[in-house]
């Protein structure tokens, strides 16, 4: 699974749990929440202030 700025949150979640870490570091602590695991990453991003060409980069490296 190659993970994009387009990427469910959820979909990313369920396929690698073990992700979950790089979301915490962006202050996303709301995992669980329907919402959020609706949100693609660059949403999320946006909400947080973060980059999201990082944060796939960080995601991609995680699930090689």
């Amino acid at each position: 699974m190659e993970i994009t700025k387009k990427s469910i949150i959820g979909d990313i979640l369920d396929a690698h749990p073990e992700t979950a870490e790089y979301f915490f570091e962006i202050g996303m602590h709301c995992l669980g929440c329907p919402a959020s695991r609706g949100e693609t990453v660059e949403e999320a991003c946006q909400v947080h202030g973060t980059d999201a060409d990082a944060l796939v980069e960080k995601l991609n490296k995680a699930v090689e």
